[in-house]
C-alpha cells in the first residue's frame, strides 16, 4: 500500500487517508438523496438512479484513486442532473433515455479530447469570464429549481410570488433550510447530509412523510429491478438509436457541447482551486496539461479518470458523472492520495444497504440541499468583473438565459454570441479563438433551423 500510493513522499499515513475518505463521504452523500429525486422527475425510477448514483461514484472514484492517485471523489453532478432533467428531457423534448444517450456521447467525446490535446485547448479558449458565469449561472439555477420542487412560488397570478405558508411541505423545506445553514455555518462535516436525514425524521413527525408502508419496504429485489431497467438502456432502440433517429445534429451539438464545457470548467475548477492550495497539483502539472502530451503530469490522468466516469455512469443509468469540489473536505482533512478516494468509494458501495428506505426521503429534505449548493456555486459572481462593461455583457446574458430559460445550453449559446459581439463591436476581434467563433456560429445555424 506504501509503495502503490506512495504515502511517504505524499507526507501522509493510512490512518489519515481513511479518515480523509470518511470525511469525503460524508459532505458529498448527499447526492445519493437528490439524485434519485431530480432525475425521477425526468422519468427514470428513483431506486435503480439511486443504485446507478453509487456505482457510477465507485467507478469513477476508484479510476481516480488508483490511476491517478489523487484524493478526489466523483459522482453525478449538480447542475449537470438538473440540466439533464429540465433542458434536455422536460424543454428539449428527449426521452430520458435519448438524454442517457447524449450523456455517454459526451463521454466519449471528452475521453477522445483528453487523450488529445483538444480539450487542453478549450480550457485555454474559453474566456474566464464565461466559465466564471456558467458556473454562477448553474449555481442560480439549482436554487430556483430546488425553491420550484417545493412550490415555494405561487404563479397563479401569472407573475411569481411567495406562496402562503400554510403548506406543510414549504414549512418543513424551511426548517431543513435553517438547519442545513446553521450547520454549514458552524462548519459540521456532513452538513447537508445530516440536514437532509433531521428534515426527514421531523417530516414524519409533522406528517408529510408518509411511513405507513415501512413494513413493506422496497425490497433489493424491486431495487435492483428498477436498476436492470435503466442499465445498458441507451445501447438498446430506446437510447442512441432512438436518439440520432428523431433528432438532428444541430440540435443534439448544443447539448452535448453544453454538458462537455460545463463537465470540463466544473472539473478543472475544482483540481486547480483545491490542488494549488494543498500542494497536490504542482505549478508543474498545470503547465503540462497545457502543454504536455499523454499522461504526463497527475492532472492529466486525473482528468481522463473524470472522462471515463461519464460514460460509465451514462450505461449505469445517470446524468453526467464530474469530479465534487466536496473533496476538499478531505483534503482538508488531510488526504493526499488516491487511498482516500478509495475509502470513499467503499463507502459509496456499502451504501446500497439501505436502498430500500430512500423512497421515504422527501422533496422537502432534498429541496434545501439544491438551494445550499446553489449559494456555494455563485461564489464564481465574485470573480467576474463587473465594473467592465465588456465583460459583464456577456456573463450577465451567460447567467440570466441559463436561469430564465431553464437551459445551460441557452446561457452558453446567448454567452459566446454576445462575447464575439463585444468584441467585433471594439475592434478586438483577432482576440476571439477560433473555437469561440465556431460554436458561435454553430448556436446560431441552431437558433436559425429551431427557427424554421
Amino acid at each position: 500500500m506504501e509503495k502503490f500510493f506512495k504515502l511517504k513522499e505524499n507526507n501522509t499515513t493510512v490512518g489519515t487517508e481513511v479518515l480523509a475518505g470518511v470525511t469525503t463521504f460524508f459532505t458529498m452523500a448527499y447526492i445519493l438523496f437528490v439524485n434519485p429525486q431530480i432525475l425521477a422527475q425526468a422519468g427514470l425510477p428513483v431506486n435503480g438512479v439511486y443504485i446507478a448514483t453509487i456505482l457510477a461514484a465507485v467507478v469513477g472514484t476508484m479510476v481516480m484513486g488508483l490511476f491517478a492517485n489523487v484524493p478526489y471523489a466523483q459522482a453525478p453532478g449538480m447542475g449537470l442532473n438538473a440540466f439533464f432533467t429540465y433542458t434536455v428531457v422536460l424543454i428539449g423534448g428527449f426521452t430520458p433515455y435519448e438524454a442517457l444517450g447524449l450523456v455517454f456521447i459526451c463521454g466519449v467525446i471528452n475521453i477522445l479530447i483528453t487523450v488529445t490535446r483538444v480539450r487542453k485547448h478549450i480550457i485555454k479558449a474559453i474566456p474566464e469570464t464565461l466559465q466564471q458565469a456558467i458556473g454562477a449561472g448553474i449555481g442560480l439555477f439549482i436554487a430556483y429549481i430546488g425553491l420550484l420542487n417545493i412550490n415555494f412560488l405561487d404563479f397563479s397570478a401569472g407573475v411569481p410570488a411567495l406562496a402562503p405558508f400554510s403548506d406543510k411541505n414549504i414549512i418543513l423545506a424551511m426548517i431543513g433550510l435553517v438547519i442545513m445553514l446553521v450547520l454549514m455555518l458552524r462548519k459540521v462535516k456532513g452538513a447537508i447530509l445530516i440536514g437532509i436525514v433531521a428534515t426527514t425524521v421531523i417530516g414524519i413527525l409533522m406528517g408529510v412523510v408518509d411511513v405507513s408502508g415501512v413494513g413493506q419496504a422496497t425490497s433489493y429485489g424491486e431495487v435492483f429491478s428498477d436498476f436492470k431497467s435503466i442499465f445498458g438502456v441507451i445501447f438498446s432502440g430506446e437510447g442512441i438509436v432512438s436518439l440520432f433517429k428523431n433528432h438532428s445534429l444541430a440540435t443534439i451539438f448544443p447539448i452535448v457541447f453544453a454538458f462537455s464545457l460545463t463537465d470540463t470548467f466544473d472539473t478543472i475548477g475544482t483540481f486547480i482551486g483545491t490542488g494549488r492550495r494543498s500542494g497536490i497539483f504542482t505549478a508543474e502539472d498545470e503547465l503540462a496539461l497545457e502543454n504536455g502530451k499523454g499522461f504526463s503530469s497527475k492532472m492529466d490522468k486525473a482528468m481522463f479518470a473524470d472522462a471515463i466516469a461519464t460514460s460509465v455512469g451514462a450505461v449505469f443509468g445517470t446524468s453526467n458523472t464530474t469530479t465534487f469540489v466536496e473533496s476538499s473536505a478531505g483534503i482538508e482533512a488531510g488526504g493526499r492520495t488516491g487511498l482516500t478516494s478509495v475509502v470513499t468509494a467503499i463507502l459509496f458501495l456499502l451504501s446500497i444497504l439501505i436502498a430500500p428506505i430512500v423512497g421515504l426521503i422527501p422533496s422537502a429534505a432534498t429541496a434545501p440541499a439544491l438551494i445550499i449548493v446553489g449559494i456555494l456555486m455563485s461564489a464564481s459572481f465574485a470573480d467576474v468583473n463587473w465594473v467592465d462593461f465588456e465583460e459583464a455583457i456577456p456573463a450577465f446574458f451567460t447567467v440570466v438565459m441559463t436561469v430564465l430559460t431553464y437551459s445551460v445550453s441557452n446561457g452558453l449559446a446567448f454567452g459566446f454570441i454576445s462575447y464575439v459581439l463585444v468584441k467585433v463591436a471594439t475592434g478586438k476581434f483577432k482576440d476571439i479563438h477560433p473555437i469561440v467563433i465556431v460554436s458561435s456560429l454553430l448556436f446560431i445555424i441552431n437558433f436559425v433551423i429551431e427557427a424554421l
